[in-house]
């Protein structure tokens, strides 16, 4: 049986759907029907790991919320890569509000997970202002990702 959760806390036509755990060919979506609201917000910040399996059934199920406006929050590289990779992981009418970027320090082995915003590191015609980040002993971090392949689906 797969790790895996789902909380949905509905405020009129906003649902805010936390999703945790692993997105594989265990998951069942079929309880979480997001036919209804206005608007879905994701927040996927606990997503550990997803397979093809798990894509396959996130991409049917993020569809049963028709034509609502569809938000991801938080998502972590994991997700991002999703994104980039697969067509439809986003829906045409989803949009990324926050994602995670990957930093590593080369002085001292560190990694890091920094929150990119909308309107604040990047926005939505792909224009990026990545932060300084330094590391525990105040060493300048970089990011550990290939530029132009991981944030691709902000020009989309």
């Amino acid at each position: 049986m797969s790790n895996f959760n789902i909380q949905i806390e509905k405020a009129g036509a906003t649902w805010k759907v936390r999703v945790a755990g692993n997105i594989d060919e265990d998951v069942d979506f079929t309880p979480y029907m997001l036919n209804g609201p206005g608007k879905v917000e994701f927040f996927l910040a606990n997503v550990k790991s997803i397979n093809s399996c798990g894509i396959r059934e996130w991409i049917k199920w993020v569809n049963t919320a028709g034509p609502a406006e569809v938000l991801y929050h938080e998502c972590p590289k994991i997700i991002v890569d999703q994104i980039n990779m697969v067509q439809g992981f986003l829906p045409a009418s989803g949009q990324v509000v926050s994602f995670f970027v990957p930093y590593y320090s080369e002085e001292s082995g560190s990694e890091k997970a920094v929150l990119f915003r909308t309107g604040q590191e990047f926005d939505n015609n792909g224009g990026l202002r990545p932060p300084m980040v330094k590391d525990e002993s105040n060493h300048e971090m970089e990011m550990d990702v290939v530029e132009a392949k991981y944030f691709k689906f902000l020009k989309k």
